[in-house]
């Protein structure tokens, strides 16, 4: 039985986080679960380009990603399901964030999006690959849309 349900969407293709967002929806309607939202931003703060913004950005970023995170979620499955979701951003590499959240939250089942893979990622793309790959628990891939 599925306790908890995090879905990964990464908020730049919205037909493929559309698609993400509602079949982890079903799989957590179908035990009951609990569903947890996560978006990772990139962390700019250890390199040199960290520099190039302002010290309040990232703050700031977390901020409207949230919101953001909270109106598609909304959008998408509707104001009453939205209500009932954990929205989480984390920072920093996108699988190793994932897998984190995951570990923290307890999640049964990881539902992830694969987009149309480049030549040297044949198969999946590379951060659903390296969540699969070093996951713990069942991860489900969603394929994008078909071009």
């Amino acid at each position: 039985m599925i306790k908890s349900v995090l879905c990964a969407v990464e908020l730049s293709d919205k037909a493929t986080d559309k698609m993400v967002l509602e079949q982890a929806a079903r799989m957590a309607d179908l035990d009951g679960a609990q569903l947890d939202v996560v978006n990772v931003l990139p962390d700019f703060g250890e390199s040199w380009v960290s520099g190039f913004f302002e010290s309040h950005h990232h703050e700031k970023a977390v901020e409207e990603t949230t919101a953001t995170l909270k109106s598609i979620c909304a959008e998408i499955l509707g104001q009453e399901r939205n209500a009932k979701i954990r929205h989480v951003v984390a920072t920093g590499t996108a699988y190793q964030e994932i897998l984190k959240v995951a570990e923290a939250a307890g999640s049964d089942l990881i539902v992830v999006g694969a987009h149309k893979p480049d030549l040297k990622d044949y198969l999946l793309g590379p951060n659903a690959a390296r969540v699969i790959r070093h996951s713990e628990c069942s991860v489900f891939v969603v394929r994008g849309p078909k071009a």
